[in-house]
């Protein structure tokens, strides 16, 4: 079974880079074909790394057999293993049925419980309680956007009690389900306008830590986002977190890692924002390759709206994402601030 739409939303650079790491979750996502041999391979093949000016990528075996390219023999591209099929029946009756256990699961493949969990994990990245976990998570985060409430939205999503979804949540960053559907309802935001380096930037925080910075935006632009939270204008009480927001735009480096957040979103856009957050200050990431990083390869334009939905510039460094040409790309606060950020700190980087 091979994903012709993860080959179609990938990028050349996040397929090398799959590649160069002979990453096995990429399996099935597209086959490489190295034209010097006249072979196409896996991501994964054993084989010796080629050289990527001799490389094409292609959707499925039968479009790099069209191009004249037989199928390697050590890595067979053009068969899909007993432990792939397995992963894929596991994937579809997690996504069927929700909860399974471990021996359900090993069940239905014929392997043993512990082999069993070895290959899911490798294949996905996941365990297979974490997979049914952050499925379960994805489902009902969405269906409290749209839901009628948030118990139905919890019992849609496969929880058998609402206290099993805030127990998986709990130390998660974010808003509760409550305040996230009814735009803030019953919660409390300090805000401020203040002024920088880089043009004057509006912080908003709940007692639990930033839920939005943004370039060039005020009052009205926070009251859209949050309509029905009490704003309050910010004062002594917020005076040293707001300075040390202050002090990571105009001294990037890590002190924005010891900022606390208090933002909201679904599961994928957390896990995007938290891989964000994992950039080195200085570098920089194409969409495809934090898509990769997620384990997502076909997940490219999915990144690229999380990362447009980030509410914290800044302290979620979504200006370290960069077009796969190695231009700037898109930026919702402006490109000449963005280019202030990524020479800022790479300037902080350089010794001396």
């Amino acid at each position: 079974m091979f994903h012709v739409e993860h080959f179609t939303n990938m990028d050349d650079e996040a397929r090398w880079q799959a590649v160069r790491t002979k990453d096995r979750r990429f399996d099935g996502a597209f086959v490489t074909g190295v034209h010097s041999t006249g072979i196409y391979c896996r991501p994964s093949c054993p084989a010796r790394l080629p050289h990527r000016c001799n490389v094409r990528f292609y959707a499925t075996p039968a479009d790099a057999e069209a191009a004249g390219l037989r199928p390697c023999k050590r890595c067979a591209p053009d068969r899909q293993s007993a432990a792939e099929t397995c992963v894929r029946a596991a994937i579809a009756a997690i996504t069927a049925q929700g909860r399974m256990s471990l021996a359900e699961l090993a069940g239905l493949t014929g392997y043993s419980a512990t082999h069993f969990q070895r290959i899911f994990t490798r294949s996905t990245g996941l365990s297979p309680a974490a997979y049914a976990r952050a499925l379960r998570q994805s489902r009902a985060e969405a269906a409290l956007i749209a839901g009628p409430s948030v118990g139905e939205a919890i019992a849609a999503a496969g929880y058998a009690k609402p206290d099993h979804f805030y127990a998986e949540r709990k130390g998660r960053e974010g808003m509760s389900p409550n305040d996230w559907r009814r735009g803030g309802a019953g919660r409390r935001i300090f805000w401020a306008v203040l002024a920088t380096s880089l043009g004057e930037m509006l912080v908003a925080a709940t007692d639990k830590g930033v839920c939005c910075l943004a370039f060039g935006e005020g009052e009205a632009q926070l009251r859209a986002r949050f309509p029905k939270a009490e704003l309050v204008a910010a004062g002594a009480e917020m005076r040293d977190l707001f300075a040390r927001v202050v002090e990571a735009v105009e001294q990037p480096g890590p002190l924005s890692a010891a900022i606390p957040l208090d933002v909201a979103g679904t599961a994928f856009q957390q896990r995007v924002w938290e891989e964000l957050r994992r950039i080195p200050c200085g570098e920089t990431r194409s969409y495809g390759q934090l898509a990769a990083a997620l384990g997502q390869p076909g997940a490219a334009r999915a990144v690229g709206g999380a990362n447009a939905a980030n509410p914290v510039a800044v302290l979620t460094p979504c200006h370290r994402v960069i077009a796969a040409d190695g231009s700037l790309g898109g930026y919702a606060w402006g490109l000449e601030i963005k280019a202030e950020l990524l020479r800022r700190e790479r300037a902080a980087r350089e010794p001396g």
